[in-house]
């Protein structure tokens, strides 16, 4: 699904076959989960392929190896031009890129030796489709963020993602909405919740979430539109009482939500702030300017 027999990934600096890649199976990451990630997507324009954001991107790759402590010794703008050649060299114009960034064999609780970097990209579509999504409210809640960087894409931290998600599938449900430790709206197990009520955009506040890069796209562009937006801590109440709602990150980008816990929201979807953002969204992210990120023809 992944990979194909002439797929090529990066690897500490070299480009090589996926079906020829390996790691070691003492690593600390694999054992730990103590490794750092991200998802980027790339998109086809008029003026060749661009992958958006992808700056911000390793900026936030960078900055989650070091709050975490993980030695992170490569450049940004080697790796964003090591990205574009990969996805050259795969022949992939629309895909979705993974970077990793993991750690060498260690069996101790401490600051790793030495660090590799893998990035792969495949074809992917929307990762939580295309339909409105059906949501519960998940019994797995965010960790603490005294307990884990909260800010940093770890590895690890998706052990609570896999668990909500599955809950939620095994209860007949599309995906899981999890709260915060202490019963405020978080976040989906991978993407950024907003809701609308009377004209206005709510998303819970920084603090006990991962500052999505799509969630920052969605702010601007609500800023552009005039749309007022508040940031806060906000009961489930709150949102069951919202006329719409939807969830936004790199692989889900912008999808509607249709109920949380079978309760409808009131407003139909293609009337709703989030359907307009969605659609200017689409249209940011495949648009044909060479200024917003390097290009390849």
């Amino acid at each position: 699904m992944y990979y194909k027999d002439n797929t090529l990934i990066y690897f500490d600096g070299e480009f090589v076959n996926a079906n020829e890649a390996s790691t070691n199976l003492y690593s600390q990451t694999l054992h730990y989960g103590y490794g750092v990630f991200e998802g980027i997507r790339a998109y086809a324009t008029e003026s060749g392929t661009q992958i958006f954001k992808v700056k911000e991107h390793y900026d936030r790759l960078k900055n989650s190896a070091e709050l975490i402590n993980i030695p992170f010794d490569y450049e940004v703008q080697e790796l964003v031009d090591v990205t574009y050649e990969l996805l050259k060299r795969n022949n992939l114009t629309d895909a979705y890129v993974r970077p990793l960034v993991f750690c060498d064999p260690n069996m101790a609780l401490a600051r790793p030796n030495k660090v590799s970097i893998m990035i792969c990209a495949w074809e992917w579509g929307a990762y939580l489709g295309d339909q409105q999504l059906r949501l519960t409210v998940s019994s797995y809640c965010r960790p603490h963020p005294r307990s884990i960087k909260i800010d940093a894409k770890v590895c690890g931290h998706y052990v609570n993602s896999i668990l909500a998600t599955n809950e939620a599938k095994d209860n007949g449900y599309d995906e899981a909405l999890l709260l915060d430790s202490d019963g405020y709206l978080a976040e989906g197990p991978g993407a950024n919740l907003f809701f609308e009520k009377d004209g206005v955009l709510y998303t819970p506040q920084l603090g006990n979430i991962l500052p999505g890069i799509t969630r920052a796209t969605v702010l601007e562009l609500a800023e552009e539109l005039r749309v007022e937006v508040k940031q806060g801590l906000y009961k489930p109440e709150v949102l069951l009482s919202a006329d719409s709602a939807f969830y936004c990150g790199t692989a889900a980008e912008v999808i509607g939500i249709e109920s949380v816990n079978d309760k409808k929201f009131r407003k139909d979807w293609n009337d709703s702030l989030g359907k307009k953002l969605q659609e200017v969204y689409s249209q940011l992210v495949r648009k044909s300017e060479k200024t917003l990120n390097t290009t390849y023809q």
